[in-house]
């Protein structure tokens, strides 16, 4: 691949995995493929400049370890700069979120904005008419999860359209993120959550008119039942600490252990996103057993997120 061929149609920001159709995803796991292929060429790779001379700043108001190492490694791998901005910026109180875009499209391409609340995202890429906005999480969505969910997916099983992925726990931002990715790539999608932990209404419509299947269980085993992928999150992530105690009683019994393993087929994989509570969401043995594909899973986020900025910023 001697450069990146332009998109046919190309969006400035991506702060939902809506941001893309069935084509742009398919044309953003090509590259991330040919990407991590490309990768042992370093320097030499044929995408290795293809952000020469950009700026991406980078403002986490949520801690991290994935998201903002992929991301600064891969600004760096495509010859871009990183600017680390304080997470207090997020918060909109020394200026307002709509100024901070201002004055940032001035100096620099891009920013990845890890945040809580869908609006700030909003907000700041409305306010920057040259700034594109990426998505690294918020409290609705994860975007850039669900392209390396999907990447990983299609690399362990060889496709995506017919497979059946069974999402188990807390019907969250990941859960919301990944349902609308596989409905848009043909992928089959169960959630099984408690009453009251389903996924977002809106979430399930947007990923059933897009033409996918999904269905929704408060059956564990109902979901396992042959499915190919298996896919948790933690059960009480940043800010929910004061729910702990509730949450791990509602979502008991939803854990990912052998026994679901073995409701899947053969040859299913284990998806987590990461960190991961070892005896609550997901067995120790399971994560690190056989079929656990979770460290490609986490390494993926860097060849989707090269992928997903060489294709954003102009």
């Amino acid at each position: 691949m001697d450069t990146i061929p332009p998109p046919a149609a190309k969006a400035k920001d991506f702060l939902s995995i809506l941001d893309l159709d069935h084509a742009g995803l398919g044309r953003l796991l090509t590259l991330a493929r040919q990407m991590k292929a490309d990768r042992r060429l370093g320097p030499a790779a044929p995408t290795a400049a293809a952000l020469a001379g950009k700026h991406v700043a980078l403002l986490f108001e949520k801690p991290s370890l994935r998201t903002r190492s992929t991301f600064e490694i891969a600004v760096r791998e495509l010859g871009a700069h990183t600017l680390h901005l304080p997470a207090e910026f997020a918060e909109g109180v020394r200026e307002p979120l709509e100024d901070i875009a201002r004055n940032l499209e001035r100096w620099v391409h891009a920013l990845v904005l890890r945040t809580f609340g869908q609006e700030k995202a909003l907000k700041m890429a409305s306010a920057g008419k040259c700034l594109s906005v990426v998505n690294a999480l918020t409290d609705e969505e994860h975007p850039c999860q669900a392209l390396a969910d999907v990447m990983t997916i299609r690399e362990r099983l060889g496709r995506l359209e017919g497979v059946r992925v069974a999402y188990l726990g807390d019907g969250n931002n990941v859960c919301a993120s990944l349902m609308v990715a596989c409905a848009k790539l043909g992928a089959a999608f169960v959630a099984a959550t408690p009453e009251g932990y389903e996924p977002a209404h809106e979430a399930v419509e947007i990923a059933r008119k897009a033409g996918g299947q999904v269905d929704l269980t408060n059956d564990p085993r109902e979901a396992a039942e042959g499915a190919d992928a298996l896919y948790t999150d933690v059960w009480t992530s940043m800010g929910q600490d004061d729910e702990r105690e509730r949450r791990l009683r509602d979502l008991a019994g939803f854990g990912i252990d052998e026994t679901l393993v073995k409701l899947a087929n053969d040859d299913a994989i284990v998806l987590h996103c990461l960190p991961a509570h070892y005896g609550e969401e997901i067995a120790e043995d399971v994560l690190y057993g056989p079929q656990s594909a979770v460290w490609d899973e986490a390494e993926n986020r860097l060849h989707a997120q090269k992928a997903l900025l060489a294709l954003v910023i102009s």
